[in-house]
């Protein structure tokens, strides 16, 4: 039976002599009216111009009824895709619907898969991503709604799409037309971009690790040891998505729900280190030594591997099936298997607006360093050169540190998406690098302890002075005081206090006053 956009064919299949069931719309006509054909028969491929086509495998043999009954296959076409709106999804219904099923039977987990082919609405480009779903009843409250569970897309071209699935059901084909195209070339780059920048990043970030763990005096204070914290869960994050696509390929649903459980731990407990980093920073620079805190690192660290174990054991407990596989262009222009969050509801929830909370309060800590900066330069005009590249570092260093790279994501839309995306992941997956740069290399106490404990002969240097002093001499005052600037800690505990007490010393707007003593 056939209607403008719509087709139904009814069969009563031999069982006796069943290969399996082939049904295909050949075209639409004038007044939107399919022509179907259906061969009895098991067929692969459809014929050139197919609208529509699906073929079933003779496994769904084992699926009819046994009670001596003559099974009945349906098979439907729907010529219009406004019968199929899902408000959740991200994408774009690209095709016509097709489907088939057996009567009074579930057919699921078929050995061999119900092969589909459908034409494009709208010509594919080869940035354009592809996705092949069914309809699921059970979604979004029994309105129904797109679910890829069980279905492949096996090959895709301009015009057309062939899935197999494990499964009978509505099937159509979802295009992400929404993206601004980035051509193979350049994903080809950016992909050799993130995975050299990422090796590079775990490297140094286990140098920058292996140096604050081995040099106690490094790690006395909190900025350092919120520094190896970030750079723990940055690591993580790190050799996580050098090996994630390696182990996708084993083509194991368990393994790849944990794979990517650990990288979204890892990435959220990157953001939220980067996140506390800020607050240390904004109690240091706002609070100054007015603020203690007990158990200050201990209370930090629970909140900031705690925090991102909650939301993903969260995320487990409501749907394991959020973490799967997702197919990405990668090398070489072929859809590669990339374990990650597969519901779309779940990415935006616990990842983008993750990111997004992070990201102001980072943005806001920002600008009050900047502001203080500027402070520092209208009470200083005689500052020299000197003072300003200083100046430019520590802006570098806190973008980095801070995580402010990320927001080049957010801004990465329309003609400017290419150079911004080059820029977002050299940047981004050269991080680990950059806080190894800022943080280590550039770090005169750090130098010092490679040259007292690593160097040998005339680059070894003599730790004689008392690793704490970081105050130079000055012009004596009257009164026998001795003016000396103090670089300022962060951290402010009690002991510290009666420490600065007891030498009989005066703070104020960063300056420090001693009494003069005999040398």
């Amino acid at each position: 039976m056939t209607a403008p956009s719509l087709a139904l064919q009814l069969i009563n299949p031999d069982t006796s002599q069943f290969h399996g069931l082939t049904f295909e719309v050949s075209s639409l006509l004038n007044d939107s009216t399919p022509e179907i054909l259906y061969d009895k028969n098991f067929t692969a491929h459809p014929d050139t111009g197919t609208v529509a086509f699906i073929s079933l495998p003779h496994a769904i043999e084992s699926f009819f009824p046994n009670n001596g009954a003559r099974p009945r296959v349906q098979f439907h076409f729907y010529g219009t895709e406004n019968l199929f709106e899902d408000s959740t999804a991200v994408m774009k219904l690209n095709s016509y619907v097709v489907s088939a099923s057996v009567t009074n039977a579930t057919v699921s987990n078929l050995e061999i898969p119900v092969m589909v082919t459908l034409r494009h609405l709208q010509n594919k480009e080869d940035w354009d991503a592809v996705k092949c779903v069914y309809w699921d009843f059970n979604k979004n409250n029994e309105k129904g709604g797109w679910n890829d569970t069980g279905c492949e897309t096996v090959m895709s071209n301009a015009t057309y799409t062939s899935c197999s699935c494990d499964h009978l059901t509505h099937f159509g084909v979802l295009l992400d037309i929404s993206k601004t195209p980035i051509s193979v070339k350049d994903e080809w780059i950016l992909t050799i971009i993130s995975y050299l920048g990422s090796g590079i990043s775990s490297i140094f970030l286990g140098v920058t690790l292996l140096t604050y763990l081995s040099f106690e005096k490094l790690r006395r204070d909190y900025p350092s040891k919120i520094l190896i914290n970030l750079s723990v869960a940055l690591l993580g994050l790190n050799m996580l998505f050098l090996v994630n696509s390696w182990l996708a390929s084993f083509n194991s649903n368990a393994i790849c729900i944990t794979v990517a459980a650990f990288q979204h731990y890892f990435f959220l407990a990157t953001f939220t280190w980067m996140g506390l980093g800020a607050i240390n920073m904004y109690l240091a620079l706002v609070k100054v030594f007015n603020s203690y805190v007990p158990s200050y690192i201990l209370k930090f660290c629970a909140l900031g591997w705690g925090l991102p174990l909650l939301v993903v054991s969260l995320v487990l407990a409501i749907d394991i099936n959020s973490y799967g596989t997702s197919l990405s262009r990668a090398l070489f222009q072929e859809s590669t298997a990339f374990c990650w969050l597969k519901n779309e509801v779940t990415f935006y929830v616990t990842v983008v607006s993750f990111v997004t909370l992070v990201m102001v309060c980072n943005i806001c800590v920002f600008i009050v360093v900047l502001v203080q900066i500027r402070k520092m330069r209208v009470n200083k005009p005689s500052s020299s050169r000197k003072g300003f590249l200083h100046d430019l570092r520590v802006v570098a260093s806190l973008t980095f540190l801070l995580g402010l790279t990320w927001i080049l994501t957010f801004v990465a839309w329309g003609p400017a998406k290419t150079p911004l995306m080059y820029l977002f992941s050299l940047f981004n997956s050269l991080q680990g690098f950059f806080i190894f740069l800022f943080y280590c290399l550039m770090k005169d106490n750090v130098r010092k302890q490679w040259r007292v404990h690593l160097c040998c002969g005339r680059f070894r240097q003599t730790e004689y002075s008392d690793w704490s002093r970081s105050v130079t001499p000055g012009a004596k005052a009257k009164g026998g005081l001795q003016v000396s600037s103090l670089s300022m800690k962060s951290e402010t505990t009690s002991e510290r206090k009666s420490s600065d007490t007891s030498n009989s010393g005066t703070s104020h707007n960063g300056v420090f006053l001693t009494q003069d003593r005999k040398q």
